[in-house]
């Protein structure tokens, strides 16, 4: 029999610790899950403003074609039927996402798919590229000059913060075109926003699971490994190692939330700038995420940024180097048998929501074999 006090000690209160938590929880284990921010749920925290739910860490838009996830989720709370369907802006112009029949009508006036094939074949072979060396000529591969330079070569530099000459072409592996009118974002047939918000799932999550907020692992780890069995840890894989084998890189974003005296700002819910002279890739607008109808509204302007160790960390930058580095200290997260690693940081991966519930849904199954 142990003597310590929990059987887990997940730290983290985001997606991965908390399914983890409620599992565990269910099992007859006892947990406590700690979390340096002021609140749970890591990213998909909301915050009301206006009675609008406020996506405080970016758009948050669950989708998925498991059945058995999105029944899980909806155990939890309701799901409402928003769909994705984003506009970009270039210049003076609106294009509908993704790139579908919509688009190509606006780009070209073109109304049939073989007239749209026809031209976009028509830009590819003018570029004549056979062996694509970066982003830029692997798009102009896909989709040719005018797709690129409209709707993919700003928002792309935006997002990376380098010039597409200077990226690497596997980037982007492929780019989706769809000859139907279609604006629907995603194909998979589940997707929509929790009714009443990502709090209700994720406070179903850890309900009746003790939580301690505001506290740093770090600060005093030796006292928080030392009163459970086993850890869960969902942050950065190179910290928990001290940094041994170096750095692993990100690229951060900036939120600039702004209340606004309308009722409507632009009439949906994600639009992305595409030129790379507007510092922000996209606006969202909460409200339209649940068909809000309050008297004003609140909007935010997403600005990608360099990462340092005080910023968030949001997409991992899995180039060479960065690979090879998570490897070593992957190397080091196998060799453990009392501590499990989950989740985007701990993982160096990037996760859809989906992807990180399966995730820790599959990790649970393999600690209790279930």
């Amino acid at each position: 029999m142990s003597s310590k006090q929990y059987d887990y000690l997940i730290i983290g209160a985001g997606l991965f610790g908390s399914v983890f938590a409620h599992e565990a929880s269910k099992r007859g284990k006892t947990c406590l899950i700690i979390d340096k921010r002021a609140h749970s749920g890591g990213n998909i925290h909301c915050e009301n403003v206006e009675g609008i739910n406020v996506h405080k860490y970016g758009a948050h838009i669950f989708h998925t074609n498991d059945k058995s996830i999105w029944d899980y989720v909806n155990s939890f709370v309701e799901f409402n039927r928003y769909t994705n369907s984003p506009v970009a802006v270039y210049k003076d112009e609106l294009y509908n996402l993704p790139f579908n029949m919509n688009t190509f009508y606006q780009l070209w006036n073109v109304r049939t798919p073989e007239e749209a094939k026809a031209k976009i074949q028509s830009q590819i072979d003018e570029e004549n590229i056979s062996e694509p060396a970066n982003l830029e000529e692997q798009a102009l591969n896909l989709v040719g000059r005018d797709i690129y330079e409209k709707l993919i070569k700003g928002y792309t530099e935006k997002q990376w913060g380098r010039s597409a000459t200077e990226l690497p072409a596997f980037i982007i592996k492929r780019l989706p075109v769809r000859f139907t009118y279609d604006n629907n974002y995603f194909n998979d047939k589940y997707q929509g926003i929790p009714i009443g918000g990502y709090n209700k799932l994720t406070e179903g999550l850890v309900a009746g699971i003790e939580i301690k907020l505001n506290v740093d692992f770090f600060k005093d780890r030796e006292y928080w490994e030392g009163i459970a069995d086993n850890v869960v840890f969902t942050g950065n894989i190179d910290q928990y190692y001290g940094y041994q084998f170096g750095y692993l890189e990100y690229r951060s974003l900036n939120f600039e939330h702004q209340t606004l005296d309308t009722e409507n700002y632009q009439g949906n819910a994600v639009v992305n700038y595409n030129e790379r002279e507007v510092p922000y890739t996209r606006i969202i607008e909460h409200k339209h995420f649940e068909f809000g109808a309050q008297p004003k509204t609140v909007i935010t302007k997403e600005f990608p940024q360099e990462w340092t160790l005080d910023k968030e960390p949001y997409y991992p930058i899995n180039d060479t180097r960065n690979t090879e580095v998570f490897k070593k200290y992957k190397a080091l997260a196998d060799q453990e048998d009392k501590v499990i690693f989950g989740g985007r940081l701990a993982e160096y991966k990037y996760y859809d929501m989906h992807q990180i519930i399966g995730s820790a849904l599959k990790t649970v199954k393999d600690v209790f074999n279930d």
